[in-house]
């Protein structure tokens, strides 16, 4: 049985004004590889996503595509920086209705379309110590 269970972080993400540029940085200075990029229009940003040389682990820049993207907003308000941790779950319906079930302030009730094919959904910062959480379902293969 599925219990929706956080399997592992999945990515941190950061937002920025200029994607090329960021990408130019964290190649040079970090020495991080691109290994992808998508536009997710439904949630109005193109997103690149970048991988230690292990693999291991990846940072997801955003950039905004207009002004009514989340992340324009967020780079308004504060700044570039930070915009969120996403971990990987099992179950990501499971995973929902467990955290409601919990008091946990969601912002998405259910699914919605992520970047390569993932299911997600974010929590209120406001229930997790100021931290925005994403939670991502792989696709099925």
């Amino acid at each position: 049985m599925n219990e929706g269970k956080m399997v592992s972080i999945s990515h941190i993400a950061i937002a920025v004004r200029n994607i090329e540029d960021a990408e130019k940085l964290y190649e040079t200075a970090l020495g991080l590889k691109v290994t992808r990029r998508e536009v997710v229009e439904e949630q109005g940003v193109r997103a690149s996503m970048l991988e230690t040389a292990a693999g291991d682990t990846t940072i997801e820049l955003l950039e905004p595509i207009g002004q009514n993207s989340p992340i324009y907003k967020f780079l308004e308000k504060r700044g570039e920086g930070i915009h969120h941790i996403c971990f990987k779950v099992d179950d990501i319906e499971s995973a929902l209705e467990r955290l409601k079930k919990q008091g946990i302030k969601l912002i998405n009730e259910g699914p919605r379309p992520g970047v390569d094919g993932t299911k997600v959904a974010f929590l209120h910062p406001k229930a997790l110590n100021g931290i925005l959480i994403e939670l991502a379902e792989l696709p099925k293969e």
